[in-house]
């Protein structure tokens, strides 16, 4: 019996040294060297808990109230985008500035006798220039070689003073003669001068205009008048 049971010690002590043998020639062929056969001399038995896993590590971490550390690139997608009112401001639009007063130098004055009403011409001022003007009072016409200008028509005052953005255009109608040939003083001229009112009223400004005639001229008497400028062509139009 003393044989038997030390003979079964001896094959028991050979198969554990082939094991561990094969163990370490494995360790060798997949380039993990020392620490694999290290690891095979001193691996548990199998009722030890395996290594757990880098997932499983954190989620104890996680479990025991420790903070986890951001993942690489977290920084990128969980940064605060920029808003609005982060954003450079925009530039404002230039500003065309204050209004200015309307005369010669940036407007356009087209004067066109009517046949409707008759003996009547109309007056078109159209702001030529950047910024808008205003179009005080009424025209200071000059027929011909006349030593001064025409009474205005005071029922014919607008409510407000006429603004012209760049390109719009304001009226005055002018009566030339009495319909009923109540005139007196008649006769044709073939040039005409608008002068400009400022702001009082009272006195020309800036330069005038210089509006051409029909080549055979048109025919005034001492009936001459003007409206005041008006915002709408139909206004000039209704005196």
């Amino acid at each position: 019996m003393s044989s038997l049971r030390t003979s079964r010690i001896r094959l028991a002590g050979a198969a554990t040294t082939v094991v561990l043998a094969a163990l370490s020639l494995t360790a060798c062929s997949d380039g993990t060297g020392v620490h694999a056969e290290s690891v095979a001399a001193t691996a548990p038995t199998a009722h030890s808990a395996s290594p757990a896993s880098p997932a499983s590590s954190s989620a104890a971490s996680a479990g025991s109230g420790s903070s986890a550390a951001p993942a690489p690139g977290a920084a990128a997608t969980t940064g605060t985008p920029k808003s609005a009112a982060g954003a450079p401001a925009a530039k404002a639009p230039a500003s065309s500035g204050r209004p200015v007063t309307c005369e010669g130098s940036n407007t356009r004055t087209v004067a066109a006798p009517l046949n409707r009403p008759v003996n009547h011409m109309l007056l078109t001022v159209t702001n030529t220039g950047s910024k808008s003007c205003y179009l005080y009072s009424y025209p200071a016409v000059r027929f011909g070689e006349a030593q001064s200008v025409p009474p205005v028509i005071e029922d014919s005052k607008p409510q407000a003073v006429v603004t012209l953005a760049p390109g719009e255009s304001g009226y005055a109608s002018v009566s030339l003669s009495a319909t009923d040939g109540s005139g007196t003083d008649g006769h044709t001229v073939n040039s005409l001068y608008v002068y400009f009112h400022g702001r009082s009223g009272n006195e020309s400004v800036g330069a005038a205009a210089h509006p051409s005639l029909p080549a055979k001229g048109v025919y005034v008497d001492d009936s001459l008048k003007v409206t005041y400028w008006q915002q709408s062509m139909d206004d000039a139009l209704g005196w």
